[in-house]
C-alpha cells in the first residue's frame, strides 16, 4: 500500500511517500528525505498521479486548497483520508518533528494514516455530496453578509445628513435599496425625499446602493439553490424537528450541514451513554457522550482548561453555528412577542426567563443555547428512531 501525505497550500502541495511502513526514526527520516512539491497545473497533477498512490492523506485546509487535488486523485481511484488540524499538530509533536513546516506536515500525515488506518474515528468524516453543496452555499451566503454589512453601515451614516428621515428605519428592504440605486420607483420614498431636511443624496451613496442591490441579487440566487437542495427527502425528518424550534431557512441549512447524518455521533448505531465516577463528587454519573459530541459540533459545549489554580472554560466547535444559535435566542426565544409557538419554544423561553433572574444575562443565554442543543439532539433521535 502506497500512502502519500499531502500538505496543501495556495498553489502547490508538498508530498511524502511511504510504502505502508512508518519510519522507525521519523525525525531522522525528515532530515534525510526529499519531499517533492507539485504545483497546481497539468504537469503537477500528472506528476503526483505518477507516484501511483493508493491513499492520499490531507488536512481539510481551507476546503478550497485541497479540493482540486482531492478531486483529481479521487477520479483516479485514490482513497482520500482527512486528518483534523488538532490531531495532526499533537501527532507531529509526538513524532518529535521540527516546528511546523510543509515537509513535516506531509510526513506526519502519511505516518498518521499508517498508524491509525484501522480506526475510522481518528479521521475527519467526509460530507455527503449534497451536504457539501449546502455547506458551500451557507459559507457563500455568510461571506456576502460580511461584504454587505460594512457597506450598509456606511450608507446609514451618510443618510444621517443626506436623507435623515430614513436613516433610523430598517434599511433591509429590497425596495428601498432599489429606489436609492435608481433602479425602481417608490412614491413613498419620493415624497419623503421631496420634504427632506437633509443635504441631498450624493453619487457615492447611490453607487453603494447599487452594490448592495447586486449583493442581494446574488443572495437570492444562492438561496434558491439552497432551498432546492434542502428538499432532498433524506432531510425531511431533520427539517420537521427544526420547524419545532422555529429555525429560519439559513439556520436550518447551516445546522444540517454541520450535523448530518446524526448517526455520526452514535456508537454501534445508538447514542452512547456511559456511567463514570465523577472526579469531584466521586459518585457514579451518567455521561451522554453522543449528545456531548453533538453539542460540541454546534459550538455550545464548554471545554475546561485547568492549570494549577487556574480554572477556565471555552466553547469549542463551529463558531458559525454558535453565532447562529445566539442570534436565534435573541430573536425567537428571548422576546416574548416573537417566541416560538411550540412546546419546545415555551420550555426554552421559560427557562431563559428563570435563568436571567439568578445569573448574568450573557451566562443565562449561553446556558440556554447549550440546553437547546441538547433538546435538539433528543428530538432528532426521537424522530429518526420512528423511521
Amino acid at each position: 500500500m502506497r500512502v502519500v501525505g499531502l500538505d496543501a497550500c495556495k498553489n502547490s502541495v508538498v508530498a511524502c511517500i511511504l510504502d505502508g511502513v512508518r519510519p522507525t526514526e521519523p525525525r531522522q527520516f525528515y532530515y534525510d528525505s526529499d519531499f517533492p512539491r507539485f504545483y497546481t497545473d497539468a504537469a503537477g497533477i500528472k506528476s503526483l498521479l505518477g507516484l501511483k498512490p493508493d491513499v492520499a492523506v490531507m488536512e481539510p485546509t481551507g476546503v478550497n486548497y485541497m479540493k482540486l487535488w482531492a478531486a483529481h486523485l479521487g477520479k483516479h481511484g485514490v482513497k482520500i483520508a482527512l486528518v483534523g488540524h488538532k490531531q495532526l499538530r499533537s501527532y507531529r509533536e509526538n513524532l518529535g518533528l521540527p516546528d511546523k513546516d510543509d515537509c513535516a506536515d506531509a510526513l506526519a500525515l502519511a505516518c498518521y494514516y499508517i498508524e491509525h488506518q484501522a480506526d475510522s474515528t481518528r479521521f475527519v468524516r467526509q460530507r455527503d455530496p449534497v451536504i457539501a453543496q449546502i455547506r458551500d452555499l451557507v459559507l457563500r451566503l455568510h461571506n456576502l453578509n460580511r461584504v454587505a454589512n460594512p457597506i450598509v453601515n456606511r450608507v446609514r451614516q451618510d443618510l444621517a445628513w443626506q436623507f435623515p428621515e430614513v436613516a433610523a428605519i430598517k434599511l433591509n428592504a429590497p425596495l428601498f435599496w432599489s429606489w436609492l440605486a435608481g433602479e425602481r420607483k417608490a412614491i413613498r420614498y419620493d415624497n419623503l425625499y421631496d420634504k427632506s431636511v437633509g443635504l441631498g443624496l450624493q453619487p457615492e451613496t447611490r453607487n453603494s446602493a447599487k452594490a448592495i442591490c447586486e449583493l442581494q441579487r446574488r443572495e437570492r440566487v444562492l438561496e434558491l439553490q439552497m432551498r432546492h437542495l434542502m428538499k432532498d427527502l433524506r432531510f425531511t425528518q431533520y427539517r420537521k424537528v427544526f420547524a419545532q424550534f422555529g429555525f429560519g431557512e439559513r439556520v436550518e441549512a447551516l445546522l444540517l450541514s454541520q450535523i448530518y447524518p446524526l448517526e455520526n455521533y452514535f456508537k454501534g448505531g445508538q447514542p452512547e451513554v456511559k456511567i463514570r465516577v465523577g472526579k469531584v463528587s466521586g459518585q457514579p454519573t451518567k455521561r451522554h457522550l453522543s449528545r456531548r459530541r453533538f453539542q460540541k459540533a454546534l459550538g455550545v459545549a464548554p471545554t475546561r482548561e485547568d492549570s494549577g489554580d487556574k480554572h477556565s472554560s471555552k466553547k469549542a466547535g463551529s463558531s458559525l453555528c454558535r453565532m447562529a444559535l445566539w442570534q436565534w435566542i435573541f430573536t425567537r426565544v428571548e422576546p416574548k412577542r416573537t417566541r416560538v409557538k411550540s412546546h419546545l419554544g415555551k420550555q426554552l423561553g421559560e427557562l431563559l426567563d428563570a435563568e436571567k433572574k439568578t445569573r448574568p444575562v450573557k451566562l443565562a443565554r449561553s446556558r440556554v443555547c447549550s440546553k437547546a442543543a441538547a433538546m435538539l439532539f433528543r428530538e432528532l433521535v426521537k424522530e429518526l428512531s420512528q423511521g
